[in-house]
């Protein structure tokens, strides 16, 4: 099998492990070079046969026209909207990325902590607690409750798995027909498409995003559909920011029309993170760290080693976008 010349472009600021998990799943069997920004950019691309991208946020047009000889633009990340595919696609390279399977369980375990904090009113019961009040807020028990995933691919299974310990009760929007053994596993209350989307966000009590941003998806939930939610509801979105009208949401939870949010993805990021919104009590926000976990950089060094191994072999890379 061919030995491959490999570069790495990182991200400084999360070198690890996330940087330091792809070495070593890769510079076992090949040649693998961290990109320094600092030095001249051409010899580093030269020869290279595979770009590994942290989240597609490094490479630019320049690194795509210095890459003459890449076989395969990996990206070592789900989303790729900031990422110029229209651009690379000129160039012949192929573009993978590490879909949603291998940071589900990270997203699922985050929105599983979104809905408890929410459901106990834990702002509520941390502040209570400095001043030294005792008994107060009354929480909301998760049995019986209904949660609508809109979205129910790998992160939103791994949510279905968790909440049916709490009892919950789960229906589950998708574009797409669900795998029969999923079906069997999980036994969702409901299993629908787009058309049933809006009946669930009105009876729902809790609401999470399990979307890619795209054209279609950008704004999907809007200030009239947040208007269909119950006061008492809740949303929930470690997905992408941009899903939400975030002005339409924040009017939403300052007037007390929504019983809270819980919040890991920004429209905008860093987000303004001194608006008021952000300080209310039925608010819990995290700073896009949903996904960020040692197991979710380990499966995706073993995603991205996985093809590496098979441009060696003469075979097409797993989970491509460019086609």
């Amino acid at each position: 099998m061919e030995k491959l010349n490999v570069l790495l472009l990182p991200l400084p600021a999360l070198y690890s492990p996330w940087c330091e998990d792809v070495i070593k799943a890769v510079d076992v069997r090949h040649q693998l070079t961290v990109f320094d920004i600092e030095k001249e950019w051409a010899p580093q691309f030269a020869d290279i046969d595979v770009v590994i991208d942290h989240g597609g946020s490094v490479g630019d047009r320049a690194m795509m026209d210095a890459a003459v000889d890449a076989r395969l633009w990996q990206i070592l990340g789900t989303g790729f909207e900031h990422f110029e595919l229209d651009y690379i696609r000129t160039k012949g390279i192929a573009v993978a990325n590490c879909p949603g399977q291998f940071s589900s369980v990270a997203l699922a375990e985050a929105a599983m902590l979104f809905i408890l904090m929410l459901a106990s009113k834990y702002q509520t019961r941390v502040e209570n607690f400095n001043q030294g009040v005792l008994y107060t807020p009354l929480g909301t028990e998760l049995v019986g409750a209904h949660l609508a995933l809109i979205g129910f691919g790998a992160s939103g299974q791994e949510l279905a798995r968790r909440v049916k310990g709490f009892g919950m009760k789960i229906s589950a929007i998708d574009v797409r027909p669900i795998e029969p053994e999923i079906v069997d596993e999980l036994q969702p209350d409901f299993i629908g498409g787009p058309e049933d989307m809006e009946r669930l966000i009105a009876e729902c009590d809790y609401l999470s995003l399990h979307l890619h941003l795209n054209d279609e998806t950008r704004h999907i939930i809007d200030a009239r559909r947040l208007g269909l939610m119950r006061p008492s509801a809740c949303l929930i979105n470690v997905a992408r920011g941009a899903l939400v009208d975030e002005e339409a949401l924040y009017r939403a939870l300052e007037g007390g029309q929504l019983g809270g949010a819980g919040l890991d993805a920004f429209a905008q990021e860093p987000p303004a993170y001194q608006l008021p919104v952000y300080q209310l009590p039925n608010v819990v926000v995290t700073p896009h760290t949903a996904g960020v976990t040692d197991g979710t950089s380990r499966k995706r060094a073993a995603c991205a080693a996985e093809n590496v191994e098979r441009i060696a072999a003469g075979q097409e890379p797993l989970y491509r976008i460019d086609q």
